[in-house]
């Protein structure tokens, strides 16, 4: 076995990936106050080739060095946008025709093994704040709630992990 080299990976320009068809599919932040969870959801959306990561109320927006440290430039490479709070953010993607999916554990929500995306639909997901969670406005104006099976004594991941998780298992379920 032979570790491959970055330019062997066959990675496309930033100007190839801005034309390039992206995924219905936005990453919505809600109060996330980690500059480092912000850049790794950057970052895991351009692997993922999401249409946008929408950053709401305390998120803090590119340029930020932080940011930028764990982003690596996708910040650059995906588009986004900034909104006062997740309300603003969620009302205009179901305006849009997304299916707003919360990641929060809440009464009726369903195991993410049991998620089943229809490839016809825009998704939106949601992740809130590190330690609440997303806001109560936002879980009103959502139609579905996923949860991340753990079996741990904590019971909550890191956002960038959670982020990680919910939109490797949505690419590869479509």
């Amino acid at each position: 076995m032979r570790k491959i080299q970055n330019d062997e990976l066959g990675r496309i320009s930033l100007e190839d990936f801005k034309l390039v068809q992206k995924r219905a599919v936005i990453a919505v932040l809600d109060n996330v106050r980690s500059l480092n969870n912000i850049g790794s959801v950057f970052r895991t959306a351009d692997a993922f080739r999401c249409s946008a990561v929408y950053l709401c109320g305390i998120t803090a927006t590119p340029p930020h060095r932080e940011i930028h440290k764990t982003a690596l430039g996708a910040e650059e490479s995906v588009d986004w946008s900034y909104f006062k709070n997740g309300t603003d953010a969620v009302l205009q993607l179901k305006s849009e025709g997304y299916l707003i999916v919360i990641v929060e554990q809440v009464e009726g929500s369903i195991s993410l093994p049991d998620f089943k995306p229809d490839s016809q639909n825009k998704y939106a997901f949601v992740f809130g704040h590190e330690v609440y969670g997303v806001s109560q406005e936002v879980i009103d104006l959502s139609d579905l709630a996923i949860e991340i099976p753990q079996e741990g004594t904590k019971h909550s991941l890191n956002i960038a992990v959670s982020a990680g998780i919910v939109l490797w298992d949505f690419v590869s379920k479509t």
